[in-house]
């Protein structure tokens, strides 16, 4: 049986910033050390100085720091490189710190291409949303060969420009629909209206996948109709749990076994 060491002088410290801390990192990168014995530890902070809290990583050498919302390209500036993954979008959710070098890197936008790699590029779809995350679907649908694509979002400005950026399509309102169906908004979020609907039942009905990278609940109604609909879906789960992985890998230099990564994946939503 594999023993994680007692924290001590020599544990390596892991962290995330965001203004709304959750606790799905924190256990699921605090189990995964468990169950690899490595003698890390993970911690999740929020922060009003993101300079200050930065400066923090490199003072006290702190291995890797998960970046959310509202900090993903307020960050940029204070880093030493971005990695190809946070380039292509101007947008970063990890840090890697190597004996004070920062380097920026988007472990959402390598865990979206990683789930659709197997869908034909020739799939037309329709995202809805235009905030950060939109951004790295759109980053990874482009980078993987899809090119008929149609960004929803009311905010025109946005819509238009996050579409525009990707060479894909914009509109104010769904239209008819497309066969991959993308939320990226956060309709059906636990905590707002978890009974609305991203895309209405008819659609969904003409639509084969349905995508949505809200993470709680595990699966929104718009996945259960979807589902119930015998359609295939891509949860925010999903999303999480790769990103997450891959965060691990990049921190730690380890990459754990899939049954590591489903345990501590299901511990991680199982305490909620």
């Amino acid at each position: 049986m594999i023993t994680k060491p007692p924290i001590g002088r020599d544990t390596r410290l892991c962290m995330s910033l965001s203004a709304r801390p959750g606790n799905f990192g924190s256990r699921f990168h605090n189990r995964l050390y468990e169950l690899t014995g490595l003698d890390y530890v993970y911690k999740s902070f929020s922060t009003t100085d993101l300079a200050a809290a930065v400066g923090g990583i490199r003072a006290l050498n702190i291995r890797g720091c998960a970046i959310s919302m509202p900090f993903k390209e307020a960050v940029i500036p204070l880093l030493d490189g971005l990695a190809g993954s946070a380039a292509a979008i101007d947008s970063v959710n990890t840090i890697v710190n190597d004996d004070g070098r920062l380097t920026g890197y988007n472990t959402d936008y390598a865990a979206v291409v990683e789930l659709i790699a197997d869908i034909d590029r020739n799939t037309p779809f329709v995202l809805r949303g235009s905030g950060g995350m939109a951004k790295a679907v759109a980053a990874a649908l482009r980078d993987s060969g899809f090119t008929n694509g149609r960004i929803v979002a009311r905010n025109e400005a946005l819509g238009r420009a996050l579409a525009e950026l990707y060479g894909f399509g914009w509109a104010s309102e769904l239209g008819e629909g497309a066969p991959l169906l993308i939320n990226v908004t956060p309709i059906g979020m636990t905590g707002g209206n978890e009974q609305q609907l991203a895309f209405p039942e008819a659609m969904i009905a003409r639509a084969e996948i349905a995508f949505d990278v809200v993470q709680y609940p595990p699966e929104t109604r718009f996945l259960t109709v979807a589902r119930d609909m015998g359609k295939r879906v891509i949860t925010g789960t999903q999303v999480a749990t790769i990103q997450a992985l891959e965060q691990f890998v990049l921190y730690t230099g380890v990459r754990p076994t899939p049954e590591q990564v489903r345990e501590a994946a299901d511990y991680a939503y199982c305490l909620g």
